[in-house]
């Protein structure tokens, strides 16, 4: 029976996902496929005797498909790994770290960073006058950790012409002190007048941050990505698969500003390859919940005259989804507050009214919080939810203060759009939340936080899922979503051969125990892009 083969995986407990074939010992992978699934006697015969070297024992080990995730940010991501970390308990420490950079980079130059949170600040705002004490001679600018509103001191205001007498762009604000001046607090559309002058790398050099970042995915057992970044990304991506390097499959998102040049030059969602491919074009309704910027039917609970802001004029987003859909073009809408949300759901109504919208998987990205009578359109409407369970663990108190406990029911709500028969993708918003898929299962399936916060049950323990119904949002349906559930998602013969070795069984152990789970293997198109020593 022998013939040439790539790889043979055996005494392993491999769950296939193949209704018809659920759990295997052994895989049997050829020229990126898998051509295989059994005991693992049956798959030892394919190795002639001199081949050795292609068979992995597994050892007893874990496999399931090859995770994806569904929404991040990977240009942003692979760039922060080069800048400060701003994710620090106190403003003070973030403060030490910029002063750092200051003696370190040539005056003048950019100090950039994320992470930072005022919500676990106690009340202290950050202010431009801050940054101005330990930098004085370099702009600065740190993304919050909703990647919605930016800290920046005196000198990257003045490079971007904000003053008292500025006024700020639609879908932004300046937060000014009482004298009417800008504090040095930006958010949402605002951010851009400062992010826009910071020196983006080229091309080539993204793509060698890239390959830092990929390795970081492998590692933590992702073999798909769908991306939401700018298209120099696309481009280090394109370099990155011209050389045969790509170790992710990724669908790339078109921001809204290139719709018309998509459209002009005739392409569509899922134009590419496996590896490579086109995916969604990319709106924003509304803000986020740390800044109190999501758009809500109802004014914050801490902030009852505030219902945040609408960052694109929804005229203008329906106007893009029917010309999007009626070019073969699925959209997706980051909508969090419940008024973006339905909003958005009442504009992909109009699209399947008009029958625009065909076979198109739009989605809704992030769905943080929806009304009760809007909670079963998105299955009603064939709109995707694409959620990150990680946003519910770290949001859950600010959820409560801010939209209270009764709208909170309808928060984050995982298990009410499965019920409700939608389609649920899952990701992590990176680099908002950690990119670690196994963190976001235990975050699905707990409702808790690492540290076991808030508690045995979980927030909102009702939203609680099963270890199978995560693992399908981050294999089976981010593969629906990209149009490639014909072959990717399952380990059955003639699909691909994405999958991940784990040291413990995730459907047998205590669901805090995700946690501890390590990733011995991530094989991508029938190559480990990263393998430990343990599986050699």
């Amino acid at each position: 029976m022998s013939i040439e083969v790539d790889w043979v995986l055996y005494n392993g407990k491999i769950y296939t996902q193949n209704t018809h074939q659920p759990l295997v010992e052994a895989l049997v992978i050829r020229d990126g496929k898998i051509v295989f699934g059994g005991s693992s006697s049956e798959a030892l015969k394919y190795l002639p005797s001199a081949a050795s070297q292609k068979a992995v024992d597994l050892k007893g080990a874990c496999v399931i498909p090859g995770m994806t995730d569904s929404h991040l940010h990977f240009q942003y991501y692979s760039t922060l790994l080069h800048t400060i970390n701003a994710e620090l308990p106190t403003p003070d420490d973030v403060l030490r770290e910029v002063a750092e950079a200051a003696t370190r980079k040539p005056k003048g130059s950019w100090i950039t960073g994320f992470g930072w949170n005022r919500n676990v600040w106690n009340g202290v705002m950050p202010t431009a006058a801050m940054l101005d004490a330990v930098a004085p001679d370099h702009p600065v600018c740190l993304n919050d950790k909703s990647g919605h509103a930016v800290w920046v001191n005196s000198a990257a205001m003045r490079l971007a012409g904000i003053t008292a007498n500025t006024t700020a762009p639609k879908g932004g604000e300046f937060v000014r002190d009482e004298s009417g001046n800008p504090t040095g607090l930006l958010l949402e559309e605002a951010n851009l007048m400062v992010e826009s002058l910071i020196p983006l790398p080229t091309a080539d050099e993204l793509a060698e941050m890239v390959k830092k970042a990929m390795s970081v995915a492998n590692r933590a057992g992702l073999t798909s990505i769908h991306d939401f970044d700018n298209p120099l990304l696309f481009k280090a991506f394109q370099k990155l698969h011209h050389e045969h390097a790509l170790k992710l499959r990724v669908t790339k998102g078109i921001p809204l500003p290139y719709l018309d040049k998509a459209i002009d030059l005739g392409f569509t969602t899922g134009f590419g390859d496996d590896w490579l491919r086109l995916g969604a074009v990319k709106l924003f309704a509304d803000g986020a919940l740390g800044p109190r910027t999501s758009w809500m039917l109802e004014g914050f609970s801490s902030a009852p005259d505030n219902t945040g802001i609408a960052t694109t004029d929804i005229k203008i987003i329906r106007e893009a989804v029917l010309k999007a859909n009626a070019a073969g073009l699925a959209c997706a809408i980051h909508a969090i507050g419940d008024r973006a949300t339905r909003e958005v759901l009442d504009v992909f109504a109009e699209a399947v009214a008009k029958g625009v919208s065909g076979k198109l998987r739009n989605r809704i990205e992030h769905v943080q919080l929806l009304s009760p009578q809007d909670r079963g359109r998105l299955a009603e409407l064939n709109v995707i939810a694409s959620m990150q369970p990680l946003h519910a663990t770290s949001d859950m108190y600010i959820a409560d203060q801010h939209w209270g406990e009764e709208r909170c029911a309808g928060a984050y709500a995982l298990k009410t759009q499965i019920e409700a028969g939608a389609v649920l993708i899952l990701g992590s918003d990176c680099p908002v939340e950690t990119l670690d898929p196994l963190q976001g299962i235990h975050a699905a399936v707990t409702r808790r936080r690492t540290d076991g916060t808030p508690g045995p049950l979980g927030w909102r323990p009702e939203q609680r899922i099963s270890v199978a119904e995560a693992l399908k949002g981050y294999t089976l349906n981010p593969a629906y979503a990209t149009g490639m559930e014909d072959r990717l998602g399952t380990l059955a013969p003639g699909w691909l051969a994405d999958l991940v070795v784990l040291d413990a069984d995730i459907f047998e152990v205590d669901p805090m125990d995700i946690l501890k789970i390590k990733v011995l293997g991530t094989m991508v198109g029938g190559d480990f892009a990263w393998r430990a020593e343990a599986l050699s």
